[in-house]
């Protein structure tokens, strides 16, 4: 058994009220944990009327009170909204609930009480006219977790793909990118999969930066000047890293078979293909912090909000892996 999961309501203007309601209702037959969304209950209250969607809800004064409401209701751990949200239009004045439900999720995680933190989509540019200053989730998550370093995976069932540099413009992540970054990322990656994913013998590709992964230096030099030196350094600290390789070649269904896990350059690199093979499978997972923490893989879907045509796909195998991480590390904790 496990502590039930925390979801946080990301944008209230977005499309994470319906996709939770929807993760809610499909619980038996995805064969969902238990969760319960730190949210405004009025809001979700008013969506699910406003679709027709039976959604029962249940109001917790603690994690603990979810796991025995979760058939029969929703369980929600109340977060007021001080304006009352409206699809489609983010208004500034609900950023500060949206973080502050993001910094009650991971407090509840990191004191036990959640077995995992489960993140709807927010609207950064929102929350910037705010006054937030972290690039998305996982930074800010790092900081919460006491400044952690944050590696953010994408994940479905046929592909993982871990970028280095997340959250920046294409000319600032290429200056950005070091030898340091890239092993850093190699070896989070490397331990999450033995530890969460139950790959007892990880095999890491590790992705060149320029067309042909440079072609021995007539097409750019990182592969020589940063890059390889990664690869080596991974390698001799017990890493099965191989590269850097052609972009281009490592993504195809039988390249795919041949690795556990792709480390990427830059945002896009590891994006774009694993949003074209599952975009709605997808799964965000930020490795490196003393707690778990999923997310779907795509973002506030403000043109659609409210219209009850959001697929909740990527949100249910979110749920799903934190679940199954959450199960892994119980087990590994109760056999040591």
């Amino acid at each position: 058994m496990i502590a039930p999961l925390a979801l946080t309501m990301g944008e209230p203007a977005g499309i994470g009220g319906e996709i939770t309601l929807l993760a809610w209702l499909r619980r038996r037959d995805a064969g969902l944990p238990a969760f319960f969304a730190i949210d405004d209950p009025e809001r979700l209250r008013r969506l699910a009327g406003g679709l027709g969607w039976n959604v029962p809800l249940r109001i917790i004064s603690a994690p603990a009170e979810a796991a025995s409401a979760f058939a029969e209701a929703l369980p929600v751990l109340p977060l007021s909204l001080p304006h009352p949200a409206q699809p489609g239009r983010p208004d500034p004045a609900n950023a500060g609930a949206v973080i502050a439900a993001i910094r009650t999720g991971a407090a509840l995680v990191a004191a036990g009480d959640a077995a995992a933190l489960v993140t709807n989509p927010i609207q950064k540019e929102t929350l910037y006219a705010a006054g937030f200053k972290h690039p998305g989730h996982t930074e800010f998550l790092g900081e919460l977790a006491g400044g952690a370093v944050p590696i953010m995976m994408l994940a479905c069932p046929e592909l993982r793909v871990v970028p280095v540099t997340v959250h920046l413009a294409l000319r600032e992540a290429l200056a950005a990118l070091s030898t340091e970054k890239i092993v850093t990322a190699g070896r989070i990656a490397a331990a999450a999969l033995k530890r969460d994913f139950a790959v007892a013998e990880p095999r890491l590709a590790v992705a060149g930066l320029n067309p042909h992964a440079g072609e021995n230096g007539t097409l750019g030099r990182e592969e020589i000047d940063i890059i390889a030196p990664a690869v080596a350094a991974l390698r001799k600290a017990g890493v099965n890293a191989e590269g850097p390789m052609p972009a281009d070649t490592l993504f195809h269904g039988g390249a795919r078979p041949r690795h556990d896990a792709v480390i990427c350059m830059y945002h896009d690199q590891a994006l774009i293909p694993l949003k074209t093979i599952d975009f709605a499978g997808g799964v965000n997972v930020t490795l490196g912090l003393p707690f778990i923490r999923t997310s779907p893989d795509h973002g506030t879907a403000l043109d659609i909000a409210g219209s009850g045509r959001a697929d909740p796909a990527s949100l249910i195998a979110a749920v799903s892996l934190a679940g199954a991480m959450a199960l892994r590390r119980a087990a590994a904790g109760a056999a040591a």
